[in-house]
């Protein structure tokens, strides 16, 4: 079953453990070379600045990541 059938195989079946815990496996990146951020908050709802500004600069480099690989893909 290919991830797309997967999901929605598990979006129409929420019961189905087994079938949502083969989906999480087969993340990609697999958790133990995903990159892990803090916490935004903190339990008393405050903002962690530095946390949030880490996070915003990853997502900038993600998106010019994938902006320069379509780029190269389109010439």
């Amino acid at each position: 079953m290919t991830n797309k059938e997967l999901t929605a195989y598990v979006l129409t079946h929420r019961d189905d453990d087994e079938a949502i815990r083969i989906l999480f496996s087969r993340r990609n990146p697999p958790d133990s070379e995903a990159t892990w951020y803090g916490p935004m908050f903190a339990e008393d709802g405050t903002p962690i600045e530095e946390n949030i500004r880490i996070a915003e600069e990853a997502i900038r480099q993600r998106i010019e990541q994938a902006e320069k690989r379509k780029q190269d893909s389109q010439s």
